[in-house]
């Protein structure tokens, strides 16, 4: 218990309160029980409202009765030519209820849900108590292992281990990853952070979390089934992609970023692994273990964030005030990746790393990038003084507005590169059209004809989903 009330402490003070299902589902239930209450004082008091009910339509009917019935009842009309239909008999759908309580539409509420909430019985429920409320997402089969089937074991790792699996509420496929629990230690900081942020953040290029199951020995995060990663996707086609499907991916990692960058919420571990993508070619944000809510004006972050290969240079010499631009050096560096079937800057240690980016790009000066000769880290390199190299040179398949783009994600100094946002309409992207800039939050870009994948030239033949969650998939998401 001790430990429960542990994580349920440190979960509440990570973010803000929001508005959950349960809360949805208490909030329903009381604003139907009220206005129908009302609605039954009118009628005793010989009043007529016509107000719709919540989640319904209620309208008055022609009266169905004969006329002598008519004239018998006339003494409970208030107006004789209208009838309600008797004892409020509002049936609601299974549909009516998911899309009120913000629910999948594909869920499959159980009958003993709508039963125990009376939503189909003449008689109205009473007002929720605060135990009905909590056991509200209990009924439906939230939080419940046994709502899910564990299929296939996809890989372990020091902390968890992931499962494909099928939840009985929708019959759909999901990841579960399963983080063991330490007796001592309780839930890792990485998964309540994750939770935290994951489950305010609803866009089509964002991974969805569907669930959290808390039991005394685990914490299971559910979330929505992808069939690969961009890693994989790379493999299977020989590390030669499309031209136009790189920048369709890329479109799609910009628009989820600038959706987390707008809630001011720094990813800090960008890299290929960590884009899921699906059979349809929808790519999603992964695994927010790193991921933090940026605020102002905090200078407490740590550098020992984002991989290596995609961690930008003033992190990389120690700097801890750090802001969206640190998730725009990896988008340069997956953008390059794509393009050319390869990493950019393959370091094996930090040292490395920034000698890899300074052959590139050339060492850093203070025209360059203002007061870096200053910093402690820099001058105990004392890197050679190299000149930067075109990068239309490395990166030949991309045009002359792709190397545009990748000089402006790839800059030293953090404030000058370009923005989610900015990139979004950046020139590149032009042949894709304007109505993907037009879609909603929750819109896949696929969901506009003129947005399709087309072959990529190094395509080996099976589709990349067969082999994109084996043994050796991603270690990050443990």
């Amino acid at each position: 218990m001790n430990k429960m009330k542990n994580f349920k402490r440190r979960f509440s003070l990570s973010v803000p309160r929001t508005e959950t299902i349960e809360e949805s589902l208490a909030e329903f239930t009381e604003q139907f029980n009220q206005l129908n209450s009302r609605r039954n004082e009118d009628l005793a008091q010989g009043h007529l409202q016509l107000g719709p009910l919540v989640g319904g339509d209620f309208q008055p009917e022609p009266s169905a009765i004969s006329p002598a019935e008519e004239v018998g009842d006339s003494h409970n009309q208030s107006s004789p030519g209208v009838h309600y239909r008797k004892h409020n008999q509002r049936r609601f759908s299974m549909e009516d209820v998911s899309k009120r309580l913000s629910l999948p539409m594909d869920i499959r509420l159980p009958p003993e849900f709508l039963q125990k909430l009376q939503l189909e019985s003449p008689e109205l429920p009473k007002p929720l108590s605060r135990m009905s409320r909590r056991a509200s997402l209990s009924d439906i089969g939230f939080g419940k292992l046994e709502t899910y089937v564990k299929l296939d074991k996809l890989g372990e790792g020091t902390y968890a281990t992931v499962f494909k699996g099928r939840s009985k509420l929708t019959e759909n496929l999901v990841a579960l990853k399963e983080i063991r629990l330490e007796h001592e230690e309780g839930a890792p900081c990485t998964a309540i952070r994750e939770v935290s942020l994951l489950k305010n953040l609803k866009h089509a290029n964002i991974v969805t979390l569907h669930d959290l199951i808390h039991t005394e020995r685990s914490l299971t995060l559910v979330f929505e089934y992808l069939d690969s990663d961009l890693k994989h996707y790379l493999d299977h086609c020989g590390n030669l992609m499309s031209m136009h499907n790189v920048k369709v991916f890329m479109f799609q990692l910009l628009r989820g970023l600038s959706y987390c960058h707008r809630r001011k919420i720094l990813h800090r571990d960008l890299k290929p692994q960590n884009l899921l993508i699906n059979e349809k070619g929808e790519l999603k944000l992964a695994d927010f273990g790193l991921a933090r809510a940026k605020s102002v004006p905090t200078k407490t972050y740590s550098n020992e964030v984002v991989t290596l290969w995609y961690r930008p240079p003033d992190v990389l010499l120690g700097s801890t005030e750090y802001s969206t631009p640190i998730d725009m050096w990896g988008v340069g560096c997956i953008l390059y990746e794509m393009a050319t079937g390869r990493p950019i800057f393959p370091g094996s240690t930090v040292k490395e790393e920034l000698h890899l980016i300074f052959r590139l790009l050339g060492t850093p000066t203070e025209d360059t990038w203002p007061g870096v000769t200053s910093l402690p880290e820099f001058r105990a390199y004392n890197f050679p003084r190299y000149k930067p190299q075109p990068l239309i040179n490395h990166a030949p398949r991309l045009d002359t507005d792709g190397i545009d783009l990748l000089t402006s994600l790839l800059l030293y100094e953090a404030k000058n590169r370009i923005s989610a946002e900015e990139a979004l309409r950046h020139p590149y992207f032009g042949p894709l059209g304007e109505r993907v800039h037009q879609l909603p939050d929750t819109a896949s870009i696929f969901s506009l004809k003129e947005i399709q994948l087309q072959k990529d030239p190094g395509y080996r033949g099976l589709s990349f989903q067969q082999s994109g969650r084996g043994k050796n998939r991603r270690q990050s998401i443990f």
